[in-house]
């Protein structure tokens, strides 16, 4: 009994690794069931023993696919507190890398306009695990003795989606790396006023 579980629990991961690098992608609306299954190697007479509708997998893909993220900004920023944190994590979302490979990287810009019109149980996780990253920042802003350190997480985070959002739809333009470029500007400028930025 105990091998079996371990089975479907081992399947059920390869499903949500498949399905996160399709939405992360290809969008919610672009990534069916079948490839998602197809992705896994597996058919898509087994994904109802995982999960019961494609709302329910989008659900738990955007929570694993959320804290991979939260967990890659954080591992970017290294040993870094404060301002140094905060500006670590968003060069890091905020370049070419990031950029270019949307299957490794947040869900937030191939799948943000989808959201909206979400189930309930989707945008609960979306905000749950949203107000997670945005604790985050926000603890280094407040360490780094920014006033209102919640609005100017909001307000960063914002910045980073959309900026990447934004050189996504640009890629292969000059213009793609302005945007990323002036957001990274705008978030460390915000951090460090008197400082001249490149």
């Amino acid at each position: 009994m105990a091998e079996k579980t371990a089975k479907k629990d081992v399947s059920r991961e390869r499903i949500l690794e498949s399905a996160a690098c399709l939405m992360r992608e290809r969008g919610i609306s672009g990534t069916s069931v079948a490839d998602v299954m197809g992705g896994a190697g597996m058919t898509v007479g087994g994904f109802y023993a995982h999960f019961p509708s494609k709302q329910e997998l989008v659900a738990e893909t955007l929570r694993s696919s959320l804290r991979q993220s939260r967990q890659a900004l954080d591992a970017y920023a290294g040993d870094k507190r404060g301002a140094e944190w905060v500006t670590a994590a968003c060069n890091s979302y905020l370049s070419r890398t990031h950029r270019d490979n949307p299957r490794a990287g947040c869900p937030l810009p191939a799948t943000t306009g989808e959201l909206a019109a979400a189930d309930a149980p989707v945008r609960e996780v979306l905000a749950g695990e949203i107000n997670a990253i945005v604790r985050d920042i926000q603890s280094h802003l407040a360490e780094a003795g920014l006033e209102a350190p919640r609005a100017e997480a909001i307000a960063a985070l914002s910045m980073m989606v959309g900026g990447l959002t934004l050189a996504r739809a640009m890629e292969g333009a000059d213009l793609s790396d302005e945007f990323l470029k002036a957001c990274r500007a705008h978030i460390k400028r915000c951090l460090t006023p008197d400082q001249v930025l490149e």
